[in-house]
């Protein structure tokens, strides 16, 4: 009797919720094949069959909670010998050997002989998952060493999969839109002329090339069979169950392209459009009714959120709910430090090979302004309170995936030069996707500036579990009085976002007069004053 129990969940899962069986009691399984499904408040988790045999009994029913390490189910070995092995169309049973396919890709021994494993790369820091957002290669394609395969998301960054070696993509077995967990397994290469395991991959009776007699044409390992018509005893993928469910597609409508006909979500995608690009034949055929106007729902588009879109709404979210956040407001006159830039700007460019911008300027005021406000510079752990004797000054950078905060690690020690070098390094890196893990983490206080898009004035949300943000916006010449006269000025409004459970007003208030004055007075910045 081999026992199923729940997997690690990850990181602070310590429950879920038994989504869906797709055995039951008396049912054949081979060695990881999928039984059920688990479902978390953070992702949907597969439990696969630890041994070949027979599902005895299920413990933990649909709908019930379960713990790590909690038992599921049951399986009586060696009982489903026959039952599990595939039968080919004359309902022989085919040998039990190694070759034969497997929804894992096969014997390991055998892959490690004339196939490679692509397995995740390691993530990051803390990060124990990814989702597969697109493969660049199809099974059957030949593949260079180091090209890329495939790209997966994390939280905060994208990660490019090369190949390990040059052949070819055996087998995907991670497809678009699974979740993978760190040191999983993607797919499978074969060794070789490139091209020739891939060419007779679609004609072979098993994964690895062997000598198992090839399949009948037309119920090949890989062949498409028609809409609604793969074969019974595969399992379509969970989450294109879930679509079919949510968007009311039969299984008849789908044409499944995945291992022995399995349907994917991406052909559950592909119904959908199918349909809505079919011309209304119903309608057509009825002339005595007036055209109707078009559903809302066909003038809709709906897009996955991202891994990176989810964690940042889910980050915010989580800002508003936890900390008493509260926004106070300032303003400056950039006056002097844009009569500085201009006339410094060329030969600081000359000197040290980089712009001289608005930024190393607001982050030296920030770091002067940190030390004389120490509780904006700090976080809440429990009942303390930690403060941080350093400077990691987080930079908001808009990408096109989303908003991403890269950390220049104590910039109260850097330069003028070495501020706006890390600062053009880090938001080039973050706008190609190259960002690490660590290259986001470990920030004491963050600077936002929302000016660049012509944002006059915004309230920022902290980004824990720092205690403050700082919000630059446009410059804009606005009427001021100066020694009793009206002049022109260029202002910008300051906007400092604070946790009130540990700054308090007059804190918040003094660090933003610091900020003014050093920037509106740079000289203030050399006398440390």
């Amino acid at each position: 009797m081999t026992e199923v129990r729940v997997p690690t969940l990850g990181e602070s899962v310590t429950e879920a919720t038994v989504a869906t069986w797709f055995k039951k009691p008396g049912d054949s399984v081979a060695a990881d094949e999928m039984l059920c499904e688990l479902e978390t408040d953070k992702v949907t988790v597969e439990v696969p069959s630890p041994a070949a045999g027979t599902l005895s009994e299920i413990v933990a029913e649909e709908g019930e909670t379960v713990g790590v390490d909690a038992l599921l189910a049951n399986i009586t070995e060696g009982d489903s010998g026959s039952d599990t092995a595939p039968k080919s169309d004359e309902g022989e049973t085919a040998k039990p050997a190694p070759e034969a396919a497997s929804d894992d890709g096969g014997d390991q021994g055998d892959i490690q002989g004339d196939k490679v494993d692509v397995m995740v790369p390691t993530l990051g820091e803390s990060v124990s998952e990814a989702t597969v957002a697109t493969w660049f290669k199809k099974v059957g394609d030949s593949v260079e060493a180091d090209e890329t395969l495939c790209e997966l998301e994390t939280d905060k960054v994208s990660v490019e999969v090369p190949a390990p070696q040059a052949g070819t993509l055996a087998e995907i077995i991670a497809e678009e839109g699974a979740t993978v967990e760190a040191n999983g397994k993607l797919a499978v290469i074969a060794k070789g002329a490139a091209g020739q395991s891939g060419a007779s991959a679609p004609e072979a009776g098993t994964r690895d090339g062997g000598d198992e007699p090839a399949a009948p044409k037309g119920d090949t390992q890989y062949s498409t069979p028609e809409a609604g018509k793969g074969r019974s005893d595969v399992e379509d993928a969970p989450s294109a169950k879930k679509a079919m469910a949510e968007k009311g597609v039969s299984r008849d409508q789908v044409t499944g392209t995945g291992r022995d006909g399995r349907a994917m979500k991406s052909d559950v995608d592909a119904a959908i459009a199918a349909t809505k690009s079919q011309p209304q034949a119903s309608e057509s055929k009825a002339p005595s009714r007036a055209p109707s106007a078009p559903e809302d729902a066909d003038r809709e588009e709906r897009v996955k959120m991202t891994r990176l879109r989810q964690t940042i709404a889910r980050r915010l979210k989580d800002a508003q709910n936890t900390a008493a956040m509260l926004t106070t407001y300032n303003e400056v006159d950039m006056t002097e430090v844009m009569a500085l830039r201009n006339e410094y700007k060329d030969l600081f460019e000359k000197k040290h090979g980089v712009r001289l911008g608005f930024m190393s300027f607001f982050t030296k005021a920030c770091c002067h302004a940190l030390k004389e406000v120490p509780e904006v510079n700090a976080e809440i752990d429990g009942t303390e309170i930690v403060y941080k004797n350093f400077v990691h000054m987080g930079i908001a950078t808009g990408t096109p995936t989303g908003l991403v905060v890269p950390v220049i690690r104590d910039a109260d020690a850097m330069s003028f030069a070495e501020i706006e070098k890390a600062i053009a390094e880090k938001g080039k890196r973050a706008r190609d996707g190259k960002l690490s893990m660590a290259e986001m983490q470990g920030g004491t206080f963050t600077i936002s500036n929302g000016g660049v898009y012509g944002s006059l004035m915004s309230s920022p949300i902290l980004n824990p579990p720092q205690s403050g943000i700082l919000g630059m916006h446009k410059i804009q010449e606005r009427p001021m009085v100066v020694d009793g006269q009206i002049v022109a000025r260029p202002m910008m409004y300051l906007a400092l976002s604070y946790d009130h459970r540990i700054v308090d007003g007059k804190g918040a208030v003094t660090f933003l007069v610091r900020v003014k004055e050093a920037l509106e007075d740079p000289r203030r910045l050399l006398m440390d004053l």
